[in-house]
């Protein structure tokens, strides 16, 4: 791929990477109105800007933000559904191949497994912001590749040619299965199905925010009431105290606390 589209590649990446993961705003939406295929129509990320977004977004508008992007590129990215164990269809992930042949390797992609037919993962719905090739599978390659990213480590596993795994670990801990992909993809239409399923899903029923500090390596994740903060050296977690939610979040997680106190208000009526 020629460098001048990798640029613009590794910025798309770098603008992405300081937007929040988080459900709120599609818990906000599902609620105002009424069924998840108009909620999804509601998602700003159709609009392609991220700026115009309420604070973030899960897996599905971040991927489908750069997937826009890179159609606008002229390039041809392809939708990638992932499963976890039983679960089928909760992740989501994009699949770029080097369109344009192998000529220089940038300082920011990992020379090491890139091959003149290279594909690249990008993940950022798992704050992956970092395009990762993908290593050739055996017998033709050695089926994996590791990526040292911090805080958290990363591996691509190809147990098959049509098939996918990423692992991931930090701070000299083990590596865990989080993903399996099918690399053929689904179309636009299947992957609007899984999207508009994902609102209502079982983690739809409480708060779930995640945001990287990419410059200091930092990683902040909140669910159920726990804060788990991941650098380098480990993981740490603080409860955070009710009546300190809306500040809390809103600080760490930069979403307006106006934003933050509807969804939980949803969230708690729902549940009431």
């Amino acid at each position: 791929m020629e460098q001048s589209s990798w640029q613009k590649i590794l910025e798309l990446c770098n603008r992405l990477s300081t937007v929040t993961y988080e459900n709120l705003t599609k818990i906000i939406r599902l609620e105002s109105a009424g069924s998840a295929t108009r909620a999804r129509n509601l998602d700003d990320s159709f609009q392609n800007d991220v700026d115009s977004w309420m604070g973030g977004g899960t897996c599905f508008s971040m991927t489908w933000h750069l997937y826009q992007a890179f159609r606008d590129m002229g390039l041809s990215p392809r939708l990638v559904m992932g499963h976890k164990r039983k679960e089928k269809n909760i992740h989501c992930a994009l699949i770029l191949p080097d369109q344009f042949g192998f000529k220089n390797s940038d300082f920011r992609i990992n020379s090491e497994f890139r091959t003149p037919n290279s594909e690249f993962l990008f993940d950022p719905g798992y704050l992956i912001f970092d395009p990762l090739p993908l290593p050739a599978p055996q017998p033709f390659g050695s089926g994996e590749a590791f990526f040292p990213l911090v805080p958290n480590s990363v591996r691509l596993v190809r147990p098959a040619a049509d098939a996918l795994e990423l692992w991931t670990g930090g701070a000299g801990g083990p590596m865990k299965l989080r993903f399996e992909y099918p690399l053929e993809g689904v179309s636009v239409e299947e992957f609007k199905q899984h999207w508009s399923e994902s609102f209502y899903r079982e983690m739809m029923t409480y708060p779930v925010l995640n945001r990287l500090d990419r410059e200091r390596g930092v990683q902040y994740y909140y669910q159920k009431g726990n804060l788990v903060i991941r650098d380098k050296d480990g993981s740490r977690m603080e409860r955070i105290p009710e009546e300190l939610r809306v500040e809390k979040l809103s600080e760490i997680f930069h979403i307006s606390p106006d934003l933050v106190d509807r969804a939980l208000g949803i969230l708690k009526k729902e549940h009431s």
